[in-house]
């Protein structure tokens, strides 16, 4: 009986405030550079022999009431000379009560700047699935809180733009994934109303050095900025070792530190996990945040998969 209802208390409100008060409302990541996908439609690979798929989940603040969990999906390939697609999907969901789904088809343009390097200008398309349901609250008052009320669910249309510039060892990326801004709720002073989401927009870099044959250090980093909110600063530094195993760590400014390892298990398939240690006040409310993320790289046509490891 107690799975099927939430607690409403101070911990669900903080999250629920956070989350879609004026302050980030996009999902974060910890192993972006894998998930630029996700992030930036301009993306590409330009490697038109094979089929990039990815699934990642994040289960933030584990521990805590409602906290929010992220799944991704996304499945790119070149789709003829310079251009590259595929489609992305992001299901964000707090406890039981808040859920929102993005599903996109994206598009880049593949245009080369020199001999090594390409710009990648890209679009994607889709919609966005929110609802909530406040059915099963337990309130600490005998009436129930007119804020929590009313159920919604709603779908919007949405669109998003992004460049990226790139080569064998390195990119920076430049993109808005959600352009639109939908309705969804506020928190003001404890009344929660409907409200608009706001554009992020997201910058991204990293590069690969080759220390040796069988070392590699990859630094990375990922700026998120938002109307009302304070820029969100990721740094990360992964060490690459015989193009299999791979460890790193990572900041991200005035929130959280984090763990980062991955292994290539067969030619075609990697799996990653990384771990977060909350450093804001929510630390004292949960136990950190865990992130896994498997990468698939198939060949077309069954030619096979004989490729150099993907470095982003």
């Amino acid at each position: 009986m107690i799975k099927q209802f939430l607690t409403y208390n101070l911990k669900f409100i903080l999250i629920l405030a956070g989350v879609f008060g004026y302050a980030q409302q996009d999902a974060q990541f910890t192993q972006y550079m894998y998930n630029m996908s996700v992030i930036n439609p301009g993306y590409a690979t330009d490697d038109p022999d094979l089929v990039n798929l990815g699934l990642l989940h994040r289960a933030q603040w584990v521990g805590s009431v409602g906290g929010p969990t992220t799944s991704t999906f996304f499945a790119h390939t070149t789709l003829g000379n310079r251009m590259e697609g595929g489609i992305s999907a992001i299901h964000d969901q707090i406890g039981d009560v808040v859920k929102e789904t993005n599903l996109f088809a994206d598009f880049a343009y593949a245009i080369p700047v020199s001999k090594n390097t390409k710009l990648s200008f890209g679009v994607k398309a889709g919609a966005t699935f929110f609802s909530t349901n406040f059915n099963g609250f337990v309130y600490s008052n005998d009436l129930p809180d007119p804020a929590f009320a009313n159920n919604i669910s709603r779908t919007y249309p949405n669109i998003g733009v992004g460049a990226f510039y790139f080569g064998k060892q390195f990119y920076v990326g430049f993109s808005a994934p959600n352009l639109l801004e939908s309705e969804h709720l506020d928190n003001d002073s404890g009344i929660v109303t409907s409200r608009k989401e706001e554009t992020h927009l997201f910058f991204t870099a990293g590069y690969v050095y080759d220390i040796n044959e069988r070392l590699k250090i990859k630094p990375a980093m990922m700026a998120k900025s938002v109307s009302g909110a304070p820029i969100a600063l990721d740094i990360t530094t992964n060490v690459l070792i015989n193009d299999v195993f791979e460890i790193g760590v990572g900041y991200r400014f005035d929130d959280a530190i984090s763990g980062l390892v991955n292994f290539r298990i067969i030619d075609s398939l990697r799996i990653g996990y990384a771990y977060d240690y909350t450093l804001s006040n929510l630390g004292r409310f949960n136990s950190g945040t865990h992130e896994i993320i498997l990468l698939f790289d198939l060949g077309k046509l069954g030619k096979g998969y004989d490729k150099s490891p993907r470095f982003f």
